[in-house]
């Protein structure tokens, strides 16, 4: 886990590179993939997407290049502002660090961590890539950041808590395998009296 704002930073960055790669290859290839290959007569995702010349985006194509590194800057930010800290708070309201398992008490966080970024980010998602070329409309808007939680949510919280999560604390371990090794004494000491710091 995390120890300082340092480590809390690389965590959140490792998070973010994982979860937006993932989220675009959800978005592009499950939800959207057949669309993209019905109106273009591509054979596949990708040759679909050359086709029409990139991803629609803000009310143009644009490569998907872009589109990855639009979604990784706010959602970093989004990460570093409200969804690691307000769901290690979140989490603590409701349980004693001290006295949970670590596995459940992240599994906790981890949650939190869905139910406060999938909201924020399917709103964000919903006005970039709005059809800007119908006009704009709010109650489309409102039906669309609907939609794409309905389709985010359940894949955000089962990656999370069963992939990504796991990969990033894995990387996570091998980077900082010093200083986790370092801490190892003190914390086993210490081990009533320690609370751990909050993550994605």
């Amino acid at each position: 886990m995390p120890k300082n704002q340092f480590q809390r930073m690389i965590f959140a960055l490792l998070t973010v590179v994982i979860t937006v790669h993932a989220y675009v290859f959800y978005s592009l290839y499950v939800i959207n993939g057949s669309t993209l290959m019905s109106v273009t007569g591509a054979d596949s995702v990708i040759h679909a997407i050359q086709t029409q010349g990139g991803v629609y985006m803000f009310g143009r194509m644009m490569p998907v290049w872009a589109l990855i590194l639009i979604e990784f800057c706010f959602a970093y930010a989004l990460e570093c502002v409200l969804g690691s800290p307000c769901s290690f708070k979140i989490a603590m309201k409701h349980f004693d660090p001290a006295k949970t398992h670590p596995d459940l008490f992240e599994a906790v966080v981890i949650s939190a961590t869905v139910a406060l970024m999938v909201p924020v980010m399917s709103f964000l998602a919903s006005l970039f890539y709005y059809p800007y070329y119908n006009g704009f409309h709010l109650l489309t808007l409102l039906a669309n950041w609907l939609k794409l939680m309905c389709y985010n949510f359940p894949f955000a919280f089962f990656s999370q808590l069963f992939f990504i999560q796991p990969l990033v604390r894995v990387i996570f371990g091998f980077l900082f395998r010093k200083s986790i090794a370092g801490d190892g004494a003190g914390q086993a000491e210490n081990f009533g009296e320690a609370i751990p710091q909050g993550s994605m």
